[in-house]
């Protein structure tokens, strides 16, 4: 058994030393442990850095691509080199990396497909009231989307079994924590969470620039990943709602015109009604559509991970 630790990296030079002198050498139920670093367009001296601990394993972006990418990347690199579980973990020195085994023993004992650190974010002292309340409602969004129950779900210290590895597929640009869970979530993979404790933090995260931010760019996220699992709740569901209100108006009309010899003024309603029925009929023709890619975007996936585990594994 083989266990991958990749880090992805982004001018780490100063926080990247604390993170490899802390990575255990053994991990109970592995033969050996392998770091890999996925220097995601650097302009210090991190990779540097990464030699001088002996680390062999790279990826390299020539520019930056991306927290989303660096992970995908980082997968497939693990997979082709054998990996049979692969932990990510931050390069900030977020994480205690001695936690690793705690991650690592729900894959082994056969319990889960992914394990999150949940860094139980209610008692982290430099996180602030409304930070935590954020924190809170985000995983709560996020599970009701994935169908999970995962209370630190912005966490980006887990572990995935191979299987589960090869069957990530990451298509936003901006994070990979909230997407992959409810992509998980969806394909009914076993997840569970361990709890974590986490270091004093070194530096401001790189992802956004404040809370506001954080939260549209992960709320766009959280959208399009249930949009692209549910299409027809999204579309279909809002679009019969419209086709039934629609009969307001138009009985509205009837019952305004049987007798008058002026019908025409009660024409609104009639146009309202026109108006509600054919929003409510494209609502429905965009669900099916939506519902039909969903079908085309499932079979690709699985030629996707047939691909990767004859050329990844």
């Amino acid at each position: 058994m083989k266990l991958f630790v990749q880090i992805p990296c982004l001018n780490e030079e100063e926080t990247l030393p604390d993170v490899l002198k802390t990575i255990p050498k053994k991990v109970p139920g592995f033969e050996s442990v392998e770091i890999l670093i996925i220097n995601d367009g650097s302009t210090d001296e991190t990779v540097k850095v990464a030699k001088k601990f002996g680390v062999k394993h790279f990826v390299h972006h020539r520019t930056n691509q991306g927290l989303a990418r660096s992970f995908t990347d980082g997968l497939d690199y693990a997979l082709a080199h054998g990996a049979d579980v692969i932990v990510n973990t931050d390069g900030d020195n977020q994480y205690p990396q001695a936690d690793i085994p705690k991650l690592t023993k729900p894959i082994l004992d056969g319990e889960a497909d992914i394990v999150i650190g949940d860094r139980q974010t209610g008692t982290i002292a430099h996180f602030g009231t409304f930070k935590k309340m954020m924190q809170q409602f985000g995983s709560w969004v996020v599970n009701k989307a994935a169908n999970t129950n995962v209370p630190d779900t912005v966490s980006g210290f887990r572990a995935y079994s191979k299987e589960a590895a090869i069957k990530m597929h990451i298509v936003n640009s901006f994070s990979y924590c909230t997407e992959s869970i409810i992509h998980a979530g969806r394909k009914r993979m076993a997840i569970s969470s361990v709890p974590v404790t986490t270091n004093p933090p070194t530096r401001k995260s790189r992802l956004f620039k404040n809370i506001w931010q954080h939260m549209y760019k992960s709320g766009r996220v959280i959208a399009k990943s249930y949009f692209m699992h549910e299409p027809l709740k999204v579309f279909v569901v809002p679009g019969l709602s419209l086709l039934l209100i629609s009969a307001i108006p138009f009985v509205r009309y009837l019952i305004l015109t049987v007798g008058d010899q002026n019908p025409g003024q009660h024409i609104q309603s009639l146009l309202l009604g026109v108006a509600l029925f054919t929003a409510g009929l494209l609502f429905c023709v965009l669900g099916v559509i939506a519902d039909l890619i969903k079908t085309n975007r499932i079979i690709s996936e699985n030629i996707l991970e047939k691909v990767k585990k004859n050329s990844l594994t």
